[in-house]
């Protein structure tokens, strides 16, 4: 993952909407529809308060969590689409809809994209009592031990359920899906060898690698992680064409204006370019990315239609 600078201003210029609006004119709702403390939340907070002061508005973190993220995301659907609602997306924006098969949003309908903020990478992590080295040498076991296996994640639906459910539906795997209530708690009981294997936050497990707690295999990235560059992609360790990224966009609703979109696009981008911040989100296990509204766009259209036949494929049911 990587920044794309796009065009920035080094002195962003006012917008103007009708005769005499000069935008920003007040405070701005950054929805996140997730607890505070959290991974996402923790991103938001770090933009936010820089494009905040970019702005010369505060930005405002407002939580609304419940439901798989579906509270927070209509609260933004339904919102004025006057530049002061936004939304910090991340895949269940796009997942949900197969998964629930009807929520009270629709992602063509309801939302413009402003840019794909950054994002993390999925490790593959086995308890080091699994036998397999490698990609190639776990996808050998799960095939000669069908069902024997388990693995961990966050919930049903979450984006460790949806990469491993990728990753066996790819292998043609049978592997047994242990949910929990969040992700820490799987990997807590991956490292106490409850479980035998799952797909977890990099920098969640991380830590647990390189005390020998845990193996790590591959990551979900279509490249390296620089954050952990020793590692190879699940692509070229053993399953050509994987990817399952987690990632962190604002989204506005529709109808928003497009100067106001390509304002916050332009002072986004110009947040991830500062090093101090870049540091910061590194500490996290987050890569900048920072794309278009139209790449963004095009993004959110494969990822629903990439894990909506996952969901398809594999059954997933919500809890």
């Amino acid at each position: 993952m990587k920044i794309i600078a796009g065009l920035i201003f080094a002195l962003s210029s006012p917008v103007v909407l009708g005769a005499q609006t000069v935008y920003p004119s007040k405070p701005i709702r950054l929805i996140v529809p997730y607890a505070a403390g959290g991974s996402t939340d923790t991103l938001t907070r770090i933009v936010g308060l820089q494009l905040g002061e970019r702005l010369g508005q505060q930005v405002v973190i407002d939580n609304r969590t419940g439901a798989g993220t579906i509270i927070g995301t209509e609260i933004a659907a339904q919102a004025p689409p006057d530049g002061y609602t936004f939304l910090m997306a991340t895949p269940p924006l796009a997942v949900n809809p197969a998964l629930y098969g009807k929520v009270p949003y629709d992602l063509d309908r309801d939302f413009a994209a402003v840019t794909n903020v950054a994002g993390s990478s999925n490790l593959l992590v086995v308890h080091p009592s699994v036998t397999a080295a490698s990609v190639k040498e776990l996808i050998v076991l799960l095939k000669a031990n069908p069902g024997r296996y388990n693995y961990g994640s966050s919930g049903v639906g979450g984006a460790g359920h949806l990469a491993m459910a990728l990753f066996t539906s790819m292998a043609a795997l049978d592997a047994q899906h242990v949910p929990y209530k969040g992700g820490s708690l799987a990997v807590t009981d991956l490292v106490a060898g409850r479980l035998h294997l799952m797909m977890a936050n990099l920098t969640t497990a991380q830590p647990h690698i390189r005390a020998g707690r845990l193996r790590g295999l591959g990551v979900g990235t279509r490249v390296r992680s620089p954050l952990f560059p020793e590692m190879p992609t699940i692509a070229e360790a053993g399953l050509p064409g994987y990817e399952a990224n987690n990632w962190n966009g604002v989204v506005a609703p529709k109808k928003t204006p497009g100067a106001v979109i390509d304002r916050l696009h332009r002072e986004i981008v110009a947040v991830l370019n500062d090093p101090a911040t870049a540091k910061r989100l590194a500490a996290q296990g987050l890569e900048p990315i920072g794309d278009t509204p139209a790449q963004f766009e095009q993004y959110l259209k494969s990822e629903a239609a990439k894990w909506g036949r996952v969901v398809k494929t594999a059954g997933i049911k919500p809890e």
